[in-house]
């Protein structure tokens, strides 16, 4: 028979249980309540594997999103334009070649992406730089350069400001900036975007159909997950390209 302090302590046990239990069961309604709300933010589906592996298109009013007319000099001071991407997959980002922060990982992770599908002449990317005024056709080749960007279809484009970011800000719902408090004199996203061959933005979605838009650029698959506990979403968009590649 369990004596006074025993009894005490059993008893104790039970009500730190239940309520722990009670909580428990509190979160997960919260949790299931916010999804069907759609205001679960990114971290908290990533947290909840609720992706799934289908790479389904973006639709805006009904209509899958394409991404708009486009035409600029890359860093050859060649004309490039949307049409010149046609029949091709390929990775959408914006950046500037004196980014202090993010964009030197962005690029390392497209490197990645250029070296694992370097044997596919329909795989490409097109770098928009948000800062076009200093990033000339020169700037960005000396950039490819100390990258290693070797990709005939890996342009990284410059032109009219306003043009870039009207691309940016209408065409992909993407903010661009320019900025003197932000590092490097501009704030800018660090996603990427996911375009199919026939033009259409495409990504994977939840499970209830939301699509997730952009895949996360500054994370490397080495570092896992980054000071803010964002996982790299680099390993995903490998498997979304070689998805795209293969459908007819």
């Amino acid at each position: 028979m369990p004596t006074g302090a025993n009894s005490k302590r059993k008893y104790t046990y039970v009500w730190v249980s239940t309520i722990i239990l009670v909580f428990g069961i509190f979160a997960v309604y919260e949790i299931s309540k916010r999804l069907k709300e759609g205001s679960v933010v990114e971290n908290d589906r990533m947290s909840i594997n609720t992706l799934h592996k289908e790479v389904g298109f973006v639709v805006n009013e009904g209509r899958k999103r394409k991404v708009p007319d486009f035409s600029f000099l890359n860093q050859d001071s060649v004309v490039v334009s949307n049409e010149d991407y046609l029949g091709k997959v390929y990775v959408v980002e914006f950046f500037f070649t004196t980014c202090p922060t993010i964009c030197p990982v962005m690029t390392t992770n497209l490197v990645e992406l250029q070296e694992t599908f370097k044997e596919y002449e329909d795989f490409g990317v097109a770098s928009f730089t948000i800062n076009p005024r200093y990033d000339t056709p020169s700037v960005l080749k000396k950039y490819a350069g100390k990258y290693k960007i070797t990709d005939p279809d890996w342009n990284l484009m410059t032109g009219d400001r306003d043009a870039i970011y009207t691309l940016a800000q209408e065409g992909f719902y993407v903010p661009v900036s320019e900025d003197i408090s932000a590092p490097g004199g501009f704030e800018h996203s660090g996603m990427f975007a996911l375009i199919d061959k026939e033009g259409y933005i495409r990504s994977r979605e939840d499970k209830f159909g939301n699509p997730i838009i952009y895949y996360r650029g500054t994370v490397t698959e080495k570092q896992g997950v980054n000071a803010e506990g964002e996982p790299q979403q680099i390993t995903m968009l490998k498997e979304d390209i070689k998805k795209l590649l293969l459908e007819e």
